[in-house]
């Protein structure tokens, strides 16, 4: 590890000569910051295309460019250093193939016979379908534009556009063998009232007769999102595309989040493995499948039946032997340890390959010899990539360092000498920079960072420096904290500076080496502000009962972890105890307003995002049931048990004690934690006289994406921390 080390020690060198840099990360400066997407190896590993979209502020919006770039022939002591962050490497510049393309996405290799060729998605020009009275209109008119596949090759020329379907198409997955490709479409399946009731064409109402009408940010549509092949000629040409769900009332990829990576090819593509949920209560259960279809005469067979959790990401081996696929064992657990299966196509059986692992797993990829799975997996704060052999044996952590690392690819290649290598394409990114692209060579561990997109914004910042403290819980384990300290800090050895208790969302989602474009660390720290981000009970990284433990328990352990992390760093005789704030969104907003009622005067201000309030009113506005179900026992009204952990846990039972000044901020569209919660908290305060707040964005959700809205919310939140304990 010894090139790792070093690249830490590069990060060192970098926050001391950026020392007297005058500039820092703001806001406004956050949204300069280009980011990296969709990265992926040629056929022959012998390059990496990627996508980068840069935003323009003032346009409110953002366009993408696709590079082709070569990779690394030698990796460690005899060719490329492994870096850190920033540092100029002598490889090959990339080659712009598209530049500023709005609206691209899902990039993939097609290795075609004609030769590789690049496939994405990106908006086309549709025909109209007016007739000759509304011709004239229809001309004055902007073309309506919908995503649609293309393809281009890497040596140059024009793209050519493949699909021409109405209905746009999304998440875009191409065949190894070179003939085929799949994607989404939206396919309408269910009536409108307009449709229902043909003589009121303008009524403006929906007839809703079950749950999961809508999901986190978009109401029903009433569509299901299905997937559909195509073949592609020898001449490059494009079939007709054929729906593999036809009638089914089902969606592929499962809704809200999930893409490509949910449905794949065989390495022959005469099948396909995709992710269903056919089940009667989608709000209630996890119950996902992995099923096989077959081209040649759309069977679909599911391979997981009787296993109740979440099964999801189906990859074909190498070889197309067996099918590995990720697992949840819990029926209506959304966060419980992901396993990694492994089904064999001709014995038809399945095997667990990480019986004991006590942790979840990511991203599991293929080695192109088929006798490993990579993964990659939190650990104690930061996400580290794993190998285990097919066999369950072998089980060996091959990064480290304080990054989070998510693997892309595992490709073969082959070095000067001719001994051939296996490397992994990895996205690498830490609480100081946003995403670059990285390769790991397995053997020897040794790591190289391939881009580096944001050198001309960081070349002049002043960077914050990151800590790991431990402080001891209640219960005298022990709670691992990442701190993050000013640019400045050492500068004034006598100075006491303010402190922001970061609260995280999740309930189960560990605090990583994870750079955020609101919650962010570096830009928090650049303002003047101590961050203490406290990996409280309930998080991954740290062991299986630890990331269970706040299930049942919300305003349990969990809160006094936060509280006791933040007494042992007010101890710091550099912190100044009544310039302490709480800050926290989604559950990490729930936290927020409990600790505004049960926090004992020690903060001095307070910010909710997206937070929830009234633990029994969500219940009943929320949309993924299955998630109360389980973190709270089910409704409140079916058992005294439940009933007592809504009464015990919900922030709204504690209002009476709030004193603290508030600023809540909430998205109209957040169907998740509905903003109902926010409006209610916000209520409480007025009512109470507390000083507070309210910042609501009527078209954002649980997140806030558009530029200049994050502008808005940056500015808001620094605003109100600068009123209560701003850094002097």
């Amino acid at each position: 590890m010894r090139a790792l080390k070093l690249g830490l020690l590069l990060i060192s060198s970098i926050l001391l000569s950026n020392a007297g840099s005058a500039e820092r990360l703001s806001p406004e400066r956050l949204w300069d910051l280009a980011r990296i997407g969709d990265a992926v190896v040629s056929p022959d590993g012998q390059s990496v295309a990627y996508l980068v979209t840069r935003y323009d502020l003032a346009e409110n919006s953002g366009t993408s460019s696709l590079l082709v770039q070569d990779l690394p022939k030698e990796i460690g002591s005899e060719g490329e250093k492994a870096i850190a962050f920033g540092t100029t490497l002598s490889l090959s510049e990339p080659r712009v193939m598209l530049k500023d393309v709005k609206g691209i996405g899902s990039l993939n290799w097609l290795n075609h016979r004609s030769g590789a060729k690049l496939v994405y998605i990106a908006p086309a020009e549709m025909p109209s379908e007016t007739d000759t009275d509304q011709a004239h209109d229809a001309a004055s008119k902007e073309p309506e534009k919908k995503p649609q596949a293309w393809m281009i090759s890497p040596d140059g020329g024009d793209a050519v556009q493949l699909t021409k379907v109405p209905e746009g198409i999304s998440n875009l997955k191409t065949a190894p063998s070179g003939d085929a490709i799949a994607f989404t479409v939206d396919v309408k399946l269910d009536q409108e009232v307009s449709e229902i009731y043909a003589d009121l064409p303008k009524a403006d109402a929906r007839i809703i007769d079950s749950l999961m009408y809508r999901h986190w940010n978009q109401w029903h549509d009433y569509a299901y999102s299905h997937l559909h092949v195509v073949q592609i000629a020898d001449d490059g040409t494009a079939s007709q595309p054929v729906d593999l769900m036809p009638g089914m009332k089902a969606d592929c990829p499962l809704p809200p989040f999930g893409g490509s990576e949910q449905f794949t090819f065989s390495p022959d593509g005469t099948q396909i493995a995709l992710s269903l949920k056919l089940v009667n209560n989608p709000a209630e259960s996890t119950d996902s499948n992995v099923y096989l279809v077959n081209l040649a005469d759309k069977t679909l067979r599911n391979i997981t039946p009787g296993m109740p959790g979440y099964d999801m990401n189906p990859t074909y081996s190498p070889d197309g032997k067996h099918v590995a696929f990720q697992s949840m064992e819990r029926a209506g657990f959304e966060s419980d340890r992901n396993r990694i299966f492994s089904y064999n196509r001709t014995q038809k059986s399945l095997t667990e390959v990480t019986v004991g692992l006590d942790q979840t797993t990511h991203n599991a990829t293929w080695s192109p010899d088929r006798t490993k799975i990579f993964f990659d997996s939190e650990t104690r704060g930061t996400q580290q990539v794993y190998q285990i052999g097919t066999d369950g044996n072998g089980l060996q952590q091959i990064s480290e360092g304080w990054f989070n690392f998510s693997v892309l690819a595992a490709y073969e290649t082959s070095s000067s000498n001719g001994v051939k290598r296996t490397r992994l394409l990895l996205k690498q990114q830490s609480m100081l920079r946003p995403t670059e692209l990285a390769v790991l060579d397995v053997d020897s561990k040794e790591l190289v960072t391939i881009t580096n997109v944001n050198d001309d914004v960081y070349k002049s910042l002043e960077l914050p420096r990151v800590e790991e403290r431990f402080f001891t819980a209640t219960d005298g384990k022990q709670i691992q904290n990442w701190v993050i300290l000013p640019p400045d800090y050492e500068a004034d050895s006598e100075k006491k500076w303010p402190m922001l208790t970061y609260c995280q969302g999740g309930p189960q989602g560990q605090i990583g080496q994870w750079f955020s474009y609101r919650w962010n660390f570096h830009m928090m720290a650049a303002k003047g502000y101590v961050v203490l981000a406290v990996n409280r009970r309930g998080l991954p990284g740290f062991g299986r009962e630890w990331n269970d433990q706040i299930s049942g328990d919300w305003g349990g352990q969990a809160m006094q972890d936060i509280l006791a992390a933040t007494d042992g760093m007010i101890a710091d005789p550099r912190i100044d105890p009544k310039r302490v704030a709480a800050i926290g969104a989604s559950f990490g907003g729930y936290t927020v307003y409990w600790l505004m009622g049960n926090h004992e005067s020690r903060f001095c201000s307070m910010i909710s995002h997206c937070g929830v309030f009234n633990l029994e009113s969500m219940y009943g506005s929320t949309e993924e049931l299955f998630f109360v179900n389980w973190d709270l026992g089910g409704p409140y009204w079916k058992s005294d048990g439940a009933a007592e952990k809504y009464g015990t846990f919900s922030p709204h039972q504690f209002v009476r004690n709030w004193k603290t000044p508030l600023l809540v901020i909430h998205g109209e569209k957040d169907f998740r934690v509905p903003v109902t919660q926010g409006m209610e908290a916000f209520t409480a305060a007025q009512v109470q006289g507390v000083p507070s707040r309210f910042l609501y964005f009527p078209e954002e959700g649980h997140w806030v994406l558009s530029p200049q809205n994050g502008v808005v919310w940056g500015r808001v939140f620094f605003d109100w921390l600068d009123r209560f304990c701003k850094p002097q």
